[in-house]
């Protein structure tokens, strides 16, 4: 599937229009982190971003298409942010989980407040562009983990690698959308680096050999 049909419209192709987009997208992150899901109106992003709400319109069909739109550019930076920091990680175990850890956290700090609405408010036909972004940085991590699995103490080295990536990932995406009603009193670079030490206390003790 071409990515105009999952974004549900045409990319612009001159600069210009290239240039208009990342307006509207940006005044739309802004509308999102200030405002809320409940609020966020096409008017307002129009508003925003100095332009007609016919403009608007013009590009997308109208709010869901436009909340999409901003979905799949911040997914884009988590997956660029992930891969990035694990091409720069330090070598070894803890060098490349510290820096899969801060690369999520890194990005997610961000933009704290518009992951929490998206998340808060996804609707279906955003979930299979969110759930991409999941495999897409398991893959990214496990290969980069891949010439350290040596220093995997458990049975399976690449069964616990992919168990513990899942689970920091799914930790990363639960504090963003729960941590307004459950804030756990961390920053985003102390909640990496605690879950750098828990996640590499499991990797390297001992444990089952049983299967999934």
């Amino acid at each position: 599937m071409s990515r105009s049909v999952d974004l549900g419209f045409r990319p612009p192709q001159q600069a210009r229009s290239r240039e208009s987009l990342r307006k509207v997208l940006a005044a739309a992150e802004h509308v999102l982190a200030g405002q809320g899901f409940e609020e966020f109106t096409v008017a307002a992003v129009a508003e925003r971003a100095g332009m007609s709400v016919g403009a608007i319109y013009r590009r997308f069909d109208g709010k869901n298409q436009l909340l999409y739109a901003v979905k799949d550019e911040l997914l884009g930076r988590l997956e660029t942010g992930v891969r990035d920091a694990l091409g720069s990680a330090e070598p070894g175990l803890g060098g490349v989980v510290g820096a899969f850890t801060q690369g999520l956290a890194g990005t997610f700090a961000r933009h704290d407040r518009i992951f929490s609405e998206l998340l808060d408010g996804q609707r279906a036909e955003g979930r299979d562009r969110g759930l991409q972004a999941l495999a897409t940085i398991q893959r990214d991590f496990v290969e980069a983990a891949r010439p350290c699995f040596g220093e995997v103490r458990r049975p399976d080295a690449e069964r616990a690698i992919r168990m513990m990536s899942r689970t920091v990932i799914g930790s990363c995406v639960h504090r963003a959308a729960s941590g307004r009603f459950w804030p756990d009193g961390l920053s985003w670079d102390v909640w990496a680096s605690e879950t750098t030490e828990m996640a590499l206390a499991y990797l390297v003790s001992g444990g089952s050999s049983e299967s999934a």
